[in-house]
């Protein structure tokens, strides 16, 4: 990812509406997976560290990054409480096979040349009946200069990530867009960034309050949409995965 955008990251993830939104319905989603108690779990590409807070809700938290800088404002963001090492995907994973009870990949897989085979890498840290939460963004047409700022290499469409999640021999548990109540703006600013050529993307920076908590609230109400169905279209799309082999 852009070195800058960790940067933009670091400072926006804690107050910014979308982070904070999604926040609430991963966390939502990982309270419907009922893991065990004293749950394992791993972030693969924790970024600067938003997310790993609300994961040590569910369990004991270990991160892997491969950005330097990303991991060190990751552990003083969140004072060395967690494992956060370095390695890349899908050929430097410096963890156990049969480790982990929940793998998350928040808007990771999209900057990974090789995304089939890094899911089927991660596969093998999967305990036995353990689970993969995966987020990336939706629709191609909708690339602009966001996914070029932060060095995404494609959006994908719920078919195009159903068949590499089969190629990598996982089986999706539940696929479904999200960011959907908002998807109307979103789609109206991004097309608007193509049209007039905008070489910054439109709406990254934490807007006024009342906005913010505005815009926080519409998307993070969607977790009670999906806990009991998929959406039908959205900015984004989410999965939860097992292994294909399980029993």
């Amino acid at each position: 990812m852009n070195p800058a955008a960790y940067l933009e990251m670091a400072e926006t993830e804690s107050r910014h509406w979308w982070f904070s939104g999604r926040r609430s319905i991963l966390s939502r989603m990982i309270e419907g997976l009922k893991l065990p108690q004293n749950a394992k779990i791993l972030e693969v590409g924790c970024g600067t560290g938003g997310n790993l807070q609300m994961l040590a809700r569910f369990g004991a938290v270990s991160a892997l990054e491969m950005d330097a800088n990303a991991r060190a404002i990751a552990a003083k963001k969140t004072d060395n409480l967690y494992d956060i090492r370095a390695g890349s995907c899908p050929d430097e994973i410096p963890f156990d096979d049969h480790s982990a009870d929940l793998i998350c990949m928040f808007d990771v897989l999209e900057h990974i040349e090789q995304d089939t085979e890094t899911l089927i890498a991660i596969k093998r840290l999967l305990a036995k009946d353990g689970r993969i939460l995966v987020t990336v963004p939706a629709y191609q047409w909708l690339w602009s200069a966001h996914d070029e700022f932060l060095h995404h290499k494609r959006r994908y469409s719920a078919n195009q990530l159903r068949q590499i999640i089969l190629a990598a021999g996982l089986l999706p548990v539940k696929i479904s867009y999200f960011n959907t109540i908002l998807f109307p703006l979103a789609a109206i600013v991004r097309l608007k960034d193509k049209l007039f050529g905008n070489i910054s993307a439109t709406g990254t920076s934490v807007p006024t309050s009342f906005i913010n908590k505005f815009l926080s609230v519409s998307f993070s109400a969607e977790r009670f949409l999906l806990e009991r169905f998929n959406l039908p279209f959205g900015v984004s799309l989410l999965c939860v995965l097992k292994a294909a082999d399980e029993c």
